[in-house]
């Protein structure tokens, strides 16, 4: 990570300085000249809530948050958002080091510095001349950060960092087998278990899903075991986690047109990078609770041995589906992993994946689609997580009524239900696989973004780290 964050006791005297304002308190009268009190006054006159004063010897910057409203989680949005465009007047001024002063609350201070900091990413790995982000420092000066919640932000935004890093990372460079050592790396940071199956292992266990999606490649598929099991576990029965780790999609013989479907995904992966990410951010943090986090992984490219529409394939749970579209092939690896799942008779299972394109059209890159058969009050806990991170849930219809669309006339299920409720039948499809409280979360739109978006930036986000973290951190708090 580019951006390393501390707790101080005071700015030093030549340190530029960010001064937060929020919750209604104001300019320290005694800090500031008189001038100067008069030039800010002026400037919040205009309604111009970011000002910069220039003592010559070091740059001073107010940043006044207006809550603006009665929703926290609106407002540490607002304060992310802020954060991020600090980041940019810093960057631009070249500026390396920075002292964040403020009497605010610790979690309007911390929820400020997250977006300074996830503002500040950048994937330089493959440019010749790269122009590097100046800052690199952040300390924080507030009576109630403590040195604690600066440390466990350096990994929640460490976790988020990787996963956009493997989110960015083109196929040539990380194919299933890439994929699976980059968590192998992760896992020995961090501190959790990593065990990788190669293809001769998959195949002797007959995952069938994952097998024909991997048909056309030239590159062997991988299925990763990543556990945290810490001595202390809170939960006796596993939370597991499992993320979509198609590493290129091309649609397979149902081939996607381009440019504007295949341009982008190699980011198809985007739900692998959250759970082993997040797997990351929990053990380095070494939260009592006990995940697990699968990752089957493959590309989709078609070549004269890829599987085919009209092909029924036996999967892993003996269950044989009949492929009408190659480009359904998530949920064909996603099964595999789903029923490999019920070996830990989990807690609950909650499944990342890029999975469809009806989800983000539905509502495009605001949020992430949801659907499960979790009991209310564990839904609620999730949307209240969700929500703090704002990445946030829309929860679709888990009707059985929709599993009429999957019947198929040859064998067990089609892979497709066709054009009607596409995110949903797809999530239909998925839940034959379990026999657990399970959670599906399509994160198409999210995951991946074609234009900056404040501190999400620009290409891979990251979506999911923050909300699976904040979501476990709490779970394993209110079981101890």
């Amino acid at each position: 990570m580019n951006t390393a964050i501390r707790k101080v006791s005071s700015p030093g005297k030549s340190d530029h300085t960010a001064f937060l304002f929020t919750s209604g308190i104001k300019p320290d009268k005694n800090f500031f000249q008189k001038s100067e009190l008069d030039y800010i006054q002026s400037e919040i006159k205009k309604k111009n809530r970011f000002i910069t004063i220039n003592r010559y010897d070091r740059l001073l910057f107010l940043q006044d948050v207006d809550k603006g409203t009665s929703e926290s989680y609106k407002h540490a949005e607002q304060l992310r958002r802020a954060g991020d465009q600090l980041t940019g007047a810093l960057n631009r001024a070249g500026i390396s080091e920075i002292t964040i002063v403020s009497d605010a609350p610790a979690n309007e201070v911390m929820a400020f510095a997250e977006g300074m900091v996830l503002g500040n990413y950048q994937f330089l790995k493959y440019k010749s001349s790269p122009d590097k982000n100046a800052l690199n420092e952040i300390s924080i000066a507030s009576s109630g950060v403590t040195s604690a919640m600066t440390a466990e932000l350096t990994t929640l935004c460490e976790a988020v960092y990787a996963a956009r890093d493997l989110v960015n990372e083109p196929v040539a460079s990380l194919n299933a087998e890439g994929l699976a050592k980059a968590f192998v790396k992760l896992g020995k940071s961090a501190g959790f278990k990593v065990t990788v199956f190669d293809k001769k292992k998959i195949t002797s266990m007959k995952m069938g899903g994952l097998l024909a999606v991997n048909k056309g490649s030239i590159d062997p598929p991988t299925f990763t075991v990543m556990e945290w099991k810490p001595a202390g576990a809170v939960n006796k029965k596993p939370v597991v986690l499992v993320g979509k780790g198609v590493v290129y999609d091309t649609g397979g013989l149902s081939l996607k047109p381009t440019p504007g479907s295949m341009d982008y995904m190699k980011s198809d992966m985007a739900g692998a990078a959250a759970v082993g990410c997040t797997l990351y951010a929990i053990a380095k943090q070494k939260l009592p609770i006990h995940v697990v986090a699968l990752v089957p992984a493959t590309d989709n490219r078609p070549d004269g041995n890829a599987y085919t529409p009209g092909d029924v394939i036996t999967m892993y749970s003996g269950m044989k589906i009949e492929v009408l579209n190659t480009d359904a092939e998530g949920r064909m690896l996603l099964a595999d992993a789903l029923h490999y799942a019920k070996q830990y008779k989990p807690e609950l299972v909650m499944e990342f994946s890029t999975l469809t394109g009806a989800a983000a059209n539905a509502i495009g890159h605001y949020g992430i689609v949801c659907m499960g058969d979790c009991d209310a009050d564990v839904k609620q806990a999730m949307n209240e997580s969700a929500n703090n991170v704002y990445e946030r849930l829309v929860e679709f219809p888990y009707w059985e009524e929709y599993d009429e669309l999957l019947r198929s006339d040859i064998a067990d299920m089609k892979n497709i239900g066709g054009p009607i409720g596409g995110a949903i039948t797809a999530g239909r499809f998925l839940s034959k696989f379990t026999d657990y409280p399970y959670m599906h979360f399509d994160i198409a739109g999210p995951s991946f973004g074609k234009s900056n978006d404040s501190y999400r930036g620009k290409n891979g986000t990251g979506v999911g780290v923050r909300f699976l973290f904040e979501f476990l951190k709490k779970k394993a708090a209110r079981k101890k």
